[in-house]
């Protein structure tokens, strides 16, 4: 045990307390990377559709693919905030 807290004495209390958050909530980063992915992917999708609809060009299908890709944003942008809230706390 002396060798433990020898240990964790040679840590700085900043560094001590990141790894401490990181070992309760791991690959945290990672979700938060691919909700920016994801949320970049949706906007570029709805960019797209969003001009076929400008364009007039197969509305039919356009208005549904453009709702979807809206969610996707909206989804990984609540996610993203809920991930940053729980990062708080």
């Amino acid at each position: 045990m002396p060798d433990s807290q020898n240990k964790r004495q040679q840590l700085s209390p900043e560094r001590y307390a990141r790894l401490k958050t990181e070992s309760q909530a791991p690959y945290r980063g990672l979700r938060k990377t691919i909700y920016i992915a994801l949320g970049a992917s949706g906007c570029i999708g709805a960019f797209i559709f969003l001009s076929q609809l400008a364009a007039g060009r197969d509305v039919a299908s356009a208005l549904p693919n453009l709702a979807l890709q809206i969610g996707v944003v909206a989804l990984m942008v609540g996610l993203f905030r809920w991930e940053q809230k729980a990062e708080g706390r």
